[in-house]
């Protein structure tokens, strides 16, 4: 069996689609094995998202991609185009974006290949380019631009764990009862 961690954004729960979403995850046939609807902290939703200059690049990387593409100038809104500079940044806006309102955090279980399952469920990360038939395709309503361009995090209804390790730490920090030892 394979776990990832999954968890429904508060922007799911303020427009009222966290059932719809929930029952993506049951028609394909996956276990909810954990679930629980909370309220983060700021410290919480900072150890959620790592603090390494590997995660800030990759997050950044994504930030000024999506720039380039649509001819935008990042440094407008960034100050700068250096993926680790951005990351920072987007990592704040995440954070104050998680404490904005009531979450659902939960696990969810099936065969090997489970975690790629969820993000195929899931869709691209951000709604504008992500399918019809994925959770954010179907349901999100925001785009990198907007929100970059207002200062805050991309509302996109969900966070999907994107490796087994990932997966492992997640779980552990929003259920260490049911973490691996």
């Amino acid at each position: 069996m394979e776990r990832s961690f999954v968890m429904i954004k508060p922007d799911g729960l303020k427009r009222g689609v966290a059932n719809r979403v929930i029952q993506y995850f049951i028609d394909a046939g996956l276990n909810i094995t954990a679930k629980k609807e909370m309220q983060v902290d700021r410290d919480l939703a900072l150890k959620h998202y790592a603090d390494s200059d590997e995660w800030y690049a990759s997050v950044g990387s994504k930030t000024v991609a999506s720039y380039q593409k649509q001819g935008l100038d990042i440094n407008k809104v960034f100050g700068s185009n250096d993926p680790v500079v951005v990351g920072k940044q987007i990592r704040q806006w995440m954070a104050i974006f998680l404490v904005s309102g009531p979450v659902i955090a939960m696990i969810i279980e099936g065969p090997e290949g489970t975690i790629q399952k969820i993000r195929d469920i899931v869709g691209a990360t951000s709604p504008e380019y992500a399918e019809r038939g994925t959770i954010r395709g179907d349901h999100g309503i925001d785009s990198y631009a907007k929100a970059n361009g207002e200062g805050r995090a991309l509302e996109n209804l969900i966070h999907a764990s994107e490796s087994v390790v990932e997966a492992e730490r997640e779980i552990a920090l929003w259920f260490p009862e049911l973490a691996s030892s």
